[in-house]
């Protein structure tokens, strides 16, 4: 049996049913499960002082492209709009192989588990020079934050009117046959599972309408998720009217693509027909607010999903999009957003917090995780608010208002993935070390 227990937290926001509350609270995790919560509480395991700290539940990060963090602020798509930022990029990307899939999977794991991260899922798409889906997994797991990989597919290249060259798509028989080998090796769907396998065409215009359709009929024969994306901007919106007659929402219901075991990336440009219809389904959406500035997209209608009971999670998207894989700052852009476009009054940091954990759980049907409670796994991350950047603060606990951007601690399955403000399970130096040697050679 082990234990930990975090002592004496100045605060503790549970995101429980009841979004409790608690001062001077102690958490006890005993095999990777919540086992108590309270004051005063023992263990014979190892005791974690959260004097002077918020604690919370850890983060949930609904939407990555982990390969993109070995290509940050690349010159000819700093200012470019998506399709020309996509058609700047993919040629690099056509250079990847195995080694490059694992270090920069690893790298944006570890940034996020700094940014108090815990669950991450990843939308996987390309497979040059041999790359593997797992290569990804092995990374998340010798990293030990919980994982998410969706197997990803382009199948239409730029012979056949499609984006990206012809050398990064796939021939769909042969994608959906690589889904069926990567959900069967490393899915796992019983509670607590550290990894679960999900499906995932990169969207409506680089795969076919029967790739999308097969997709959806294969995941749910395997009972697993789905995740594209979709409405990220106007030109999306202008592409699925130009091609399929009818918006992007139609699309997904046409095809099988609502559902509560279906989530959206981005949905920026959603109207609200298609807020109704996600609210009615139950379809999830990931929430992306850092690169839709980045790449001029929009502000997306947060605040009116949110009211509609529409599922909203957060996610960072890819690194060369965003460029940043922070994941508390991503929950302050939401508020800000919301706030700019409705008013001061139209997030709360509180709820900004929500949407990054408990909301991000229940996009990835993770009912375990995103909230510190009784019976839930044990993942956790401890800010300290002792420091210059909560000083004079008169609520610790609106950390997206006034708090650190960076953990002190961080627990996923009561196991320390950050302890004192640094990755416990990495040699980090080294893999900054390898990813710089990796990004000199592409730019060679």
């Amino acid at each position: 049996m082990q234990e930990t227990l975090i002592r004496n937290a100045d605060h503790l926001l549970t995101m429980d049913d009841t979004r409790r509350e608690l001062s001077g609270a102690d958490v006890l995790i005993r095999d990777g499960q919540i086992a108590a919560i309270g004051t005063g509480l023992s263990t014979t395991g190892e005791i974690i002082e959260a004097r002077g700290c918020v604690v919370t539940p850890g983060l949930v990060n609904t939407h990555h492209h982990l390969y993109q963090s070995l290509t940050r602020a690349v010159p000819g798509g700093q200012d470019a709009l998506l399709f020309g930022w996509l058609q700047t990029l993919y040629p690099i990307w056509a250079r990847f192989g195995p080694e490059e899939m694992f270090v920069s999977a690893q790298l944006g794991l570890a940034e996020l588990a700094l940014s108090g991260c815990t669950l991450s899922s990843d939308h996987l798409y390309l497979y040059p020079n041999g790359a593997r889906l797992e290569d990804t997994i092995h990374a998340a797991a010798e990293l030990g934050l919980r994982f998410h990989p969706t197997r990803g597919a382009m199948s239409i290249g730029e012979s056949d009117g499609g984006l990206p060259p012809d050398r990064l798509v796939e021939r769909e028989a042969d994608i959906l046959n690589d889904c069926i080998r990567v959900v069967d090796a490393f899915h796992d769907p019983a509670e607590g599972s550290m990894c679960r396998v999900g499906i995932a065409p990169c969207s409506p215009f680089s795969v076919s309408r029967e790739l999308m359709r097969d997709a959806a009929l294969l995941a749910r024969d395997k009972g697993v998720m789905l995740h594209t994306h979709l409405a990220e901007n106007d030109e999306d919106i202008a592409y699925s009217l130009e091609k399929f007659g009818c918006r992007p929402g139609q699309y997904a219901e046409d095809l099988g693509w609502t559902g509560a075991d279906v989530w959206h990336a981005h949905c920026v440009k959603l109207d609200g027909q298609e807020i109704d219809l996600f609210a009615k389904t139950r379809t999830g959406v990931a929430h992306c607010p850092c690169s839709n500035c980045r790449l001029g997209s929009g502000i997306a209608p947060v605040r009116p999903m949110r009211d509609a009971g529409v599922k909203v999670g957060l996610g960072v998207d890819g690194s060369a999009s965003n460029d940043a894989g922070n994941l508390v700052l991503e929950a302050r852009q939401a508020m800000l957003l919301q706030r700019v476009a409705r008013g001061a009054d139209a997030m709360s940091a509180r709820e900004a917090l929500e949407i990054a954990t408990r909301g991000g759980a229940e996009v990835l049907n993770r009912h375990d995780c995103g909230q510190i409670a009784v019976g839930k796994r044990g993942d956790v991350a401890i800010w300290d608010v002792s420091g210059i950047e909560s000083a004079g603060s008169w609520d610790p606990a609106a950390l997206l208002l006034a708090g650190p951007v960076s953990v002190r601690y961080l627990l996923v399955e009561g196991r320390q993935v950050v302890r004192d403000g640094r990755v416990a399970t990495i040699d980090t130096q080294a893999l900054v070390t390898r990813q710089t040697q990796l990004v000199q050679a592409l730019m060679a």
